[in-house]
């Protein structure tokens, strides 16, 4: 285990500048919702594209959502003591999740990739952007005591992979779908943007 890389970084955090404490306790979960809303962002661009564009949009939402349910799973199965509980004289920045709240593999560094590939897949000019963002996330759940660094690589191997492999083996169905979807009236604005907007 890298217990004392863990150290390492807990002890730096606590020696850091109380706004760098502050950005890391309050970032670790804001990435989350700035991916939220880029999820929104690139839904609400596709509605200008083809079903193709809309497809993929739709699909990295789903996958991400899939891969915390698979996160959740392993959790269980491992049942792995969170550091900040398991190694003892260690101060965190956050409370230390409840017991029963499993270690491995960190749900936000899942989520985080998950959601960055997602993005990525949709629009790939977002990469250097949403993938430096993934990794702080992941990062920061060392930084604030909750995980251990192989918690967070776990987390983001798993959020990275899988949100592809739902892409690529739906998106066929997907953009199918979408095209059906888009004939019909009630469900037509959600999925296709009015033609004045597209030109």
């Amino acid at each position: 285990m890298d217990g004392r890389l863990y150290r390492d970084v807990v002890e730096f955090a606590a020696g850091t500048p109380e706004w760098l404490r502050e950005l890391a306790e309050t970032g670790t979960d804001a990435v989350l919702a700035v991916f939220a809303v880029l999820s929104l962002w690139v839904w609400w661009r596709a509605r200008r594209g083809p079903a193709g564009a809309m497809a993929l949009a739709l699909l990295g939402p789903v996958g991400t959502v899939a891969a915390y349910a698979v996160s959740e799973v392993v959790k269980v199965l491992l049942r792995e003591e969170r550091p900040c509980r398991a190694l003892h004289g260690v101060t965190t920045l956050v409370p230390c999740p409840p017991y029963g709240d499993w270690s491995l593999p960190s749900n936000h560094a899942t989520l985080a990739a998950g959601a960055a590939a997602g993005l990525v897949i949709a629009w790939r000019a977002l990469a250097p952007y949403v993938v430096v963002l993934a990794l702080l996330s992941g990062m920061s759940r060392v930084f604030v005591g909750v995980h251990y660094p192989h918690d967070v690589a776990a987390g983001l191997l798993l959020g990275g992979v899988l949100v592809p492999v739902v892409v690529l083996a739906l998106s066929g169905p997907t953009t199918t779908l979408v095209v059906r979807l888009r004939g019909l009236t009630v469900l037509r604005p959600l999925l296709l943007a009015p033609r004045a907007d597209r030109g």
